[in-house]
């Protein structure tokens, strides 16, 4: 998938979790457990699904991933590179390290505006 084939699916734009981080799925998707103690949102089952983005780092240069998880996988939608300028101050922003990061700030504001969300 590319961001045009994400833009023109609009129940699909519209199931975005924008404020999904990378840690928060980790939560309600594999420590099932944990799910009582925060929010209301808790995952009955592998119907239970979430679409978000996440910034991966460990390549040369950050990729943004558009994720589909349920309790059984995640599933790398579309590998989406961002501007080199953007990539640049991104990986100021995060000391340079390597890692998978939620989307924020510009990123995130980049992705509503190319997806006209």
């Amino acid at each position: 998938m590319q961001l045009e084939d994400i833009r023109k699916n609009r129940d699909l734009v519209n199931a975005i979790d924008w404020d999904m981080t990378p840690e928060e799925a980790v939560r309600l998707y594999l420590e099932w457990g944990n799910n009582w103690a925060r929010g209301n949102y808790v995952i009955r089952s592998k119907d239970d699904v979430s679409h978000y983005f996440v910034v991966n780092t460990w390549k040369e240069t950050p990729v943004i991933y558009f994720i589909r998880r349920n309790s059984d996988e995640a599933v790398e939608l579309a590998e989406i590179s961002m501007p080199q300028d953007m990539e640049k101050r991104f990986m100021k922003s995060v000391g340079n390290n390597k890692g998978v990061y939620a989307i924020e700030g510009e990123v995130k504001a980049w992705l509503k505006e190319q997806l006209q969300a």
